[in-house]
């Protein structure tokens, strides 16, 4: 990396720690992985926008953490999903608002379900 390269500095300066803080923060990641694999997404795409939003966060002058990182990854997943029409806009708020009501409605330390939370 050349010294003038600042997009991912930040990255590669916490090769030591986890990039997440929270399991489901790595499963966003993982989503976007397996996205590109089954080609819904392209990597180049994929590193575009989640760097674009990386950017994004860093100019905006939020904290340079695994919580930023994390917000970024499922923007940018949220951003190309929406692009590839995979799912619309309106269908992601339905989805997230149901993923809400789900863990509203479930007790600590219980996994949350989705029982007809879609229909």
């Amino acid at each position: 990396m050349s010294g003038s390269d600042h997009t991912t500095a930040h990255l590669t300066q916490r090769d030591s720690e986890p990039a997440f803080a929270e399991p489901w923060h790595a499963q966003v990641s993982a989503m976007a992985s397996m996205l590109v694999a089954s080609g819904v997404i392209s990597g180049a795409h994929w590193s575009e926008t989640l760097g674009a939003k990386l950017r994004e966060a860093r100019l905006a002058g939020q904290a340079d953490d695994t919580e930023t990182y994390y917000r970024a990854v499922l923007s940018a997943l949220e951003s190309l999903l929406d692009q590839a029409r995979a799912i619309s806009g309106n269908e992601l708020i339905q989805r997230r608002d149901a993923w809400e009501r789900a863990y509203l409605r479930t007790p600590h330390g219980w996994p949350v379900v989705l029982n007809g939370d879609f229909a």
